[in-house]
């Protein structure tokens, strides 16, 4: 009777111990899971959150210029990823200027310094003033180089390709700027982002800039700049959100 009771009481433990290890090995697997799908879901989130800080910096500057009557642009640092905003101390035009176009505005880098220096000697008659652009502490959005913020994008997040009206051919290096006048008007904009180094279209995201009202529309994959042609400007009257 003993021996029985002693293989009843080791098999009610040996049960136990099965039904510990099951409920220990499910709560492993949901765990591995959760960490998996986390893993592959991350950094989609930062890329959808740097194309957000991005529409935010677009929204901030399209108000700010408005309010202030001043002409504003929003920096996109394609090398550092990074962008900030800076403000104009007059006002000014937009102009093509080639591969190192920086809006007519003063030259920062030395590749625009140098661009405009053999511009200016082609150019006939004394030289235009340029406006100068210093960069604003406004909502974070500061001078990048100056201990005013700036704003990073996230982790492993990077430019792909930026393109507005007045460049000729989308910026892959260097520095980009997007203008925004007092009135509420901007350029036409495509800034692609993407994970890493990536250029599968499901890990780049595409933030498109509307010219007359400054809507962002986010758009899957990389997107080019659609100008219009001289016929179809009238069609920017009509803002249908890009």
């Amino acid at each position: 009777m003993r021996s029985v009771g002693r293989l009843r009481s080791r098999a009610s433990r040996l049960g136990l111990t099965l039904i510990e290890i099951i409920i220990v090995m499910t709560i492993i697997a949901v765990v591995s899971g959760m960490a998996i799908a986390g893993s592959m879901q991350l950094p989609s989130a930062r890329l959808r959150r740097s194309a957000t800080m991005i529409a935010s910096a677009v929204k901030v500057a399209y108000t700010r210029a408005t309010a202030t009557s001043r002409d504003l642009r929003l920096v996109l640092d394609l090398d550092k990823q990074r962008i900030w905003l800076e403000e104009g101390d007059a006002p000014m035009l937009v102009q093509n200027t080639g591969k190192y176009a920086n809006g007519g505005a003063q030259a920062i880098t030395e590749a625009e310094k140098e661009a405009l220096v053999e511009g200016d000697k082609i150019l006939k008659g004394p030289p235009i003033p340029k406006p100068r652009f210093e960069p604003i502490d406004a909502y974070g959005f500061g001078d990048v180089d100056g201990d005013k913020g700036g704003k990073p994008l996230q982790t492993d997040i990077k430019f792909r390709a930026v393109q507005t009206t007045h460049d000729d051919t989308p910026r892959t290096s260097g520095r980009a700027y997007l203008y925004f006048w007092p009135g509420g008007r901007t350029e036409r904009a495509v800034i692609q982002l993407r994970i890493g180094d990536s250029e599968e279209s499901s890990r780049i995201l595409t933030v498109m800039v509307s010219p007359l009202t400054g809507k962002i529309a986010v758009k899957s994959g990389p997107k080019e700049l659609e100008v219009p042609t001289d016929d179809e400007h009238a069609s920017d009257r009509q803002d249908t959100g890009y």
